[in-house]
This record gives C-alpha cells, structure tokens and sequence, in this order.
C-alpha cells in the first residue's frame, strides 16, 4: 500500500501541477472564450474517457474501436441509479465504474484472442451491437431512441429513505446537497479527473505498466519464452474499460440522460483522435487531445457569417466577402475540415502528437539556455513527455 502511494519527486510535482491546471480551468480558458462550466466539464469527462483509452491503446498498442459501448453503459447504469436509488452521484458513479468494468471483461476476453485489426474488428463489431441493442432491443432498459430520462414516478428509494421530497419538480443530481451543475458539476468532474490521472501515473510507473510496454514492444517475443501476455492485456482492457465507464456516469451526472448516440462507433473514433493527437502513451498527450478536439468542437462550430462579417468588418467589402467564404469552410459546420488538417499536420510532423511539440520546445529552451555540452546530450537524448 505504501509503494502504491509513493510518487517520485518529479512525479509529485506533474501530479500538483496537474491539480493546479484542473482547478484553475475557469481562468486559463477565459482568454480563449472556453471558461464557462459546461464546456469545462466536457474537458474532464472526455480527459478521463482518453486516459483510460490511452492504457490499452498508448501501453499495450491493442487499438480498440469499440470504447463508445462502455461510455453508454456508464451512462445507462448511472440514470437507472438516479432512477432507483438516488439522486446523489457518488452511487451513480460507482455503479457505471463497476458494470462499465464488468461489461469490458466480457468483451476484452473474446476480443483478445486476437490481435492488430482484428482486434480492432472485433471490438468495432461488439460496440455496433451494443449501439444497436440500446437503439431498438432492449428498448425496456434503455428507451429507444428517445433516451433514458429521469421522472417524478421514479422510486429513488434511498433519497425517499432518508425523507428527501423533490415534490413536483423534476430532480437533478445533487452531491449531498450541492446541485451538480454549473460550477460545483465541474469541479466534481475535475475532482474525478485528478484522482483517475493519479491512478494512471501509478499504473505508468508499475511494474505492470511496464509490463504492458513489454506486450506493446514485442508480445510474440514474451510468448516465446513462454510468458502469458493475456492476463495483462485484459486487466489493461478492463481497466481501461472502466475508466469509460466512469467518464459516461459523470456525463449522467452532469446531464441526467442517456441515449444509444453515445455507443456509436464516432464516439469510439473520436476517443482514438483525441489520444493520437495529444501523443499516445504519455501522461498528458490523452487529457490534452480531448481538450483540443472538445474546444474546436464547441467553439470553432459557433463560429457562423455573422460573427465572420464582424471579425472581417475592417476589410473593404469585397475583401471581406472573400474573407467570409474562406473562413466559413474552416468554422462554423466545417470545422471538421479545420480538425482534419490540424490532425493530418500533427499526424506528418509530430507523429508523437502535441506532446511531441511540447518536448521539443523543451529541447530548444534547454539548448538555448542550458550550459556546455549538456545541450547536444538534450538534444541527442530527450527527456521523454509526461
């Protein structure tokens, strides 16, 4: 217990600068117009949903296309809490962790025994089955394609228990009081955050982290010697699996519903470009993609003409009509071209993402301003990213 908790001093100053960045979310992002809680939460919550992806695939190299299925039934699980049991999300997150993990152990022990793109088939093809099942089977569980909602004849029988009475309003989560929207949602959602990068930290730092490099190195080679790879893999599948898990209760939490969109194998496609673009394998390549990829989504597609006029409007008319028509390619409903070109630059010039960038800045700085010799050891050896 005491070697789980113990951290390295370098660590202990990633994990604290972490915390800070996380916490101090609302005033960073002001500048860039993304420092309002709704969006912020969607940075933790989709930060968690990459870490845990960014196990499998960034230390064992089993690139899973199928991860959209257990942010779903993180998501289905915590509304039938809220339904049943409570409003409070402590319950509800629990819950979607553990099914979210219990259903990835299903799917990972199938999916394992095979590796490289078929693999990736097979957990494409159990994640469009589960899509499926929510969208037009089990419609019972999970309400179709309307959505699982919350409403005033659900039993709740833990808050009717302890006399909590939401009366006639339809009820929203609450954290022993404290309503999980707006500001306390983000900083539970963050709080969530900082506690599942910890956890990654100690897995990256473990024997079994290492051991799952091993399998990412050269798995036929372990096998050889006669080592069974499988366990680990699948504990890594399922760890992973429950970090989705967790990731869809909190978007319950946050927005008590859930709907069979988020099984669908785009969800599973945008987890895969958020760890790739913010460097697979590393600490803070996964949190960071997600947050790249979240604020081009929600800020880049509000972008529209209007908005374009007015930042062109010191141009002569005609420029500025140019103007507009280009920019509107790249914002507002194309912004998916502006994130296609960003990927394929990073993808040509840093395969190892924005992490990549980042150490390479580090390299220059320490060139620049180190002493002697130990700029060409720097740039010959770089410190690898967190």
């Amino acid at each position: 217990m005491k070697q789980l908790f113990s951290l390295e001093r370098k660590d202990v100053i990633l994990l604290v600068c972490f915390t800070a960045a996380v916490f101090a979310g609302p005033i960073l992002m002001k500048p860039l117009g993304a420092g309002y809680p709704d969006l912020l939460q969607k940075f933790a919550i989709f930060g968690i949903f990459a870490l845990g992806f960014n196990i499998l695939f960034g230390l064992t190299g089993y690139l899973s296309f199928g991860h959209a299925a257990f942010l779903g039934v993180g998501s289905y699980t915590a509304v039938w809490t809220f339904k049943l049991l409570s409003m409070n999300p402590v319950p509800a997150i629990i819950f979607a962790t553990v099914i979210g993990g219990l259903f990835s152990a299903v799917i990972g022990f199938i999916s394992l025994r095979r590796t490289g793109i078929y693999f990736s088939i097979l957990t494409l093809a159990f994640a469009q089955m589960s899509y499926n099942l929510a969208y037009s089977v089990l419609t019972p569980i999970t309400n179709g394609e309307t959505g699982l909602q919350l409403n005033q004849a659900d039993p709740r029988v833990l808050d009717i228990a302890f006399g909590r009475d939401y009366g006639a309003v339809l009820p929203s989560s609450d954290l022993f009081g404290i309503d999980m929207t707006g500001w306390p949602g983000f900083y539970f959602c963050a709080t969530m955050l900082i506690i599942c990068f910890f956890i990654a930290l100690r897995i990256f730092r473990s024997p079994f982290g290492m051991m799952l490099r091993a399998i990412k190195s050269n798995q036929n080679r372990m096998m050889y010697t006669g080592f069974n790879t499988r366990p680990y893999a699948l504990a890594a599948f399922v760890i992973s699996g429950m970090y989705a898990g967790l990731a869809g209760g909190l978007m319950a939490v946050t927005d008590p519903l859930a709907g069979a969109e988020r099984m669908q194998w785009t969800a599973s496609g945008e987890v895969v470009l958020m760890t790739i673009l913010g460097g697979a394998g590393t600490l803070l390549g996964p949190v960071i993609g997600a947050g790249a990829i979240k604020y081009f989504e929600n800020i880049f597609s509000a972008y529209n003409d209007g908005i374009l006029q007015e930042a062109f409007s010191f141009l002569p008319e005609g420029l500025q009509h140019v103007f507009v028509s280009v920019s509107s390619l790249f914002v507002g409903e194309g912004w998916h071209l502006t994130l296609g070109a960003l990927f394929m630059l990073i993808v040509i010039f840093l395969p190892g993402g924005l992490m990549e960038g980042i150490r390479r800045i580090q390299v220059l700085i320490s060139n620049r301003f180190g002493s002697g010799g130990g700029g060409a050891d720097a740039k010959s050896n770089p410190a690898p990213a967190e």
